[in-house]
């Protein structure tokens, strides 16, 4: 059995798995398929056409677009890595309250992390393709159909423009602007 909160708005043809939590005022489109397991935050929005996969989590007030594709254990809209120091040297924590959006016919690989910002938003674009195990900091801005395999990791508040592609393990600095095109492998 699932958990489906009453205000939650679900397409007819659309199907939730076994042990799924689906929150407040949370929209699934049409013919998507929640598999068994996930978590789906407050106020999220899901197009039509997506599968998620078992074991995903989808924090609150995230925007996924049409025909996407989240693989097992995907997180996306978890906090951001933002702290600031304290006097005495400690660290506090900012809180991560900005927006995630994945626009349509973008797929996420396994264990695939997409932080959500302080301010701001986190986005990737339409028709990117992330493999297994990588990491998107809080307020990077993946462009249009950019290709990135296992184990990259972008470090939070950079823009990464169209038809970019990234081999594996490949490790962007935050605050930088990698231009249309590039490649790095």
């Amino acid at each position: 059995m699932s958990a489906v909160a009453a205000t939650a708005k679900i397409a007819a043809s659309a199907s939730v798995g076994a042990f799924a939590c689906v929150a407040e005022d949370v929209v699934i489109g049409e013919r998507t398929v929640i598999f068994p397991h996930v978590t789906i935050g407050r106020g999220t929005r899901i197009g039509a056409d997506c599968v998620v996969h078992a074991q995903v989590s989808i924090r609150e007030d995230v925007t996924i677009g049409d025909r996407v594709i989240l693989q097992d254990g995907v997180v996306v809209g978890g906090d951001g890595y933002g702290f600031v120091r304290r006097a005495d040297g400690s660290h506090e924590k900012i809180p991560q309250v900005a927006s995630v959006v994945i626009e349509d016919d973008v797929e996420l690989g396994a264990n695939t992390t997409v932080d959500r910002p302080a301010v701001g938003e986190t986005r990737i674009k339409a028709g990117t393709k992330i493999d297994n195990l990588v990491m998107i900091g809080h307020g990077v801005s993946v462009g249009r159909n950019v290709l990135m395999a296992a184990q990259v990791g972008v470090a939070g508040s950079t823009d990464i423009e169209d038809n970019v592609i990234f081999g594996g393990q490949v490790g962007v600095g935050g605050h930088l602007t990698i231009g249309r095109g590039a490649i790095a492998v």
